[in-house]
């Protein structure tokens, strides 16, 4: 199923149903899907066909939601950039995606122009939101296009959405999406709009996160209105809520606690909120705890725990394990639980292997193996596609947990020492390799500490080359410029060396050792 059909059945049926929301622009189901088919004749009159790719260079907005579906309703793979990221990965990931067309907004004009000469793939590139030079004007595109479209023919094996996503190497992972992975998602966790009011959902996290992208396709699909924030800002989350009356939103933890710190936060009616899902990173406990006690006692509270490979949530902790009422044993159960991800989904299974692939029982700590139709195609390359999955279709998620008597699922930590922040995954050896590349510096290492506002911090250990004098402002500068802002390094200690195994391997348990003591 071509996932363009979440917009284009529920239009055909309740064509005057308010449904997306942005700054001053409330579109209906008609008016959205008119707008997409004209986008995606646009496409294809630049030469764009199935199997090309597409890109979006911007903050979140109608125009970003509407380029997804053109992409998709003529077959070609969609690109949403991570626009934190610096030149050097943006020209990573546009050139290794080989796009052909790019949607820029104006913010990122001047890097799109840095750029330019070594995007040799890039065929158009078209302006989102006023007059560029040397760019097409979406709107005058827009306004030049028939309005109706004819879908191109797709396999549900096809890819539809290329997310990069950083793994343990150091440059980003092309994670392969394909149309059956979303439609199985959809699919199996919402029901189709029929018309009747489903609630209003507000969406502030990136369209290039994955949460991002399935919320946008869930509430398509089921009808409920979706108000887009251009990105997370508290006061403005709170003002939206009261405004739009909004019922369901999804916050990572960092946001969950800036909400809470607000000065503002109870002077707001937050009464409508019947559910505030969060996830892409742990959840610190004294920030969930507190957000159940300051939020409406009529919100239901719901952890989701997934990955870009599984195209989203693979478990969840639940509203009634979030209530932290009844009597004192109830209550010490929730509290325990409140620590864990909860129980897989119906469409996934999940189990806790050893180094070598054996079921673990109950209480041991191993690798969380997951098993669900919607696993990823596969990671791009220039190589072609290659795949983690093991025997019988199993994944390794890298993460480290445990499975108690119920079922309910606690994380250890990663398997290859990924830090998340704010949402963000870090890898450790992408931020080294920076490192290294100083002329200064000798050794290098990178590790994450928890942080109750970010969840993790990122800490580098470094070590001058023999003369050379370093200061940390110097290195974090370095940091600075090469890489997006989450991953700069918060702190940098200065070593005379790393500790190491006999085998040269850096003992990262004793440089976090190190930092949780307060050495």
């Amino acid at each position: 199923m071509n996932t363009s059909n979440f917009v284009s059945i529920p239009a055909s049926m309740f064509e005057d149903q308010e449904m997306l929301v942005f700054d001053d622009q409330r579109l209906t189901y008609g008016r959205l899907w008119t707008e997409i088919q004209q986008l995606g004749h646009a496409l294809r009159a630049l030469g764009v066909g199935r199997g090309d790719c597409v890109a979006v260079l911007q903050t979140n907005s109608h125009r970003y939601v509407q380029a997804y579906y053109a992409t998709a309703h003529i077959g070609a793979v969609f690109l949403p950039v991570n626009y934190r990221a610096k030149l050097p990965e943006l020209e990573y990931m546009l050139s290794t995606a080989h796009t052909k067309v790019l949607l820029t907004g104006d913010r990122y004009v001047e890097a799109v122009e840095q750029l330019r000469p070594r995007l040799l793939s890039i065929q158009s590139y078209i302006a989102l939101e006023s007059r560029q030079h040397g760019m097409l004007w979406l709107d005058e595109l827009l306004a030049a296009a028939p309005s109706e479209l004819e879908p191109s023919e797709v396999e549900d094996d096809d890819t539809t959405i290329l997310m990069y996503t950083s793994g343990t190497t150091a440059l980003p992972k092309a994670v392969l999406l394909t149309y059956n992975d979303f439609t199985a998602y959809v699919t199996a966790n919402v029901e189709m709009a029929d018309g009747t009011p489903r609630g209003t959902s507000l969406l502030c996290v990136p369209l290039y996160h994955i949460a991002g992208a399935t919320n946008v396709m869930s509430n398509m699909w089921s009808g409920r209105k979706m108000v887009l924030l251009r990105q997370f800002d508290p006061g403005e989350w709170l003002r939206t809520v009261e405004v739009e009356q909004v019922t369901h939103a999804f916050l990572v933890p960092t946001m969950v606690k800036q909400l809470i710190d607000h000065p503002e936060f109870s002077k707001h009616d937050l009464t409508s909120l019947q559910n505030v899902s969060y996830g892409g990173a742990a959840m610190p406990f004294p920030v969930v705890r507190r957000a159940i006690e300051m939020f409406p006692k009529g919100v239901g509270f719901v952890n989701a725990f997934g990955q870009t490979e599984t195209t989203s949530t693979l478990t969840v902790l639940g509203p009634e394990d979030h209530r932290l009422d009844g009597s004192a044993a109830e209550v010490e159960l929730r509290l325990k639980r409140l620590k864990s991800i909860g129980r897989p989904l119906p469409d996934v299974e999940l189990k806790v292997v050893d180094d070598n692939g054996q079921d673990l029982s109950a209480g041991e700590i191993g690798e969380l193996w997951v098993r669900t139709p919607r696993i990823m195609k596969g990671y791009g390359s220039k190589d072609g596609v290659t795949s983690p999955l093991q025997e019988e279709g199993w994944l390794p998620t890298r993460d480290m947990g445990w499975m108690d008597e119920d079922g309910y699922i606690f994380l250890a930590g990663r398997k290859d020492d990924m830090i998340i922040r704010g949402g963000e995954n870090i890898a450790p050896a992408e931020v080294e390799a920076v490192l290294y590349s100083h002329p200064g510096v000798d050794e290098a290492a990178v590790i994450g500490v928890p942080d109750v506002e970010w969840g993790q911090r990122v800490v580098a250990f470094v070590v001058p080359r023999p003369g050379v004098t370093l200061t940390g402002d110097e290195v974090s500068e370095f940091c600075r410029q090469r890489l997006a802002s989450f991953k700069k390094p918060e702190v940098i200690r200065f070593l005379d060396e790393l500790p190491k195994n006999q085998m040269g391997k850096v003992l990262k348990k004793d440089l976090r050792s190190q930092v949780e003591g307060g050495a």
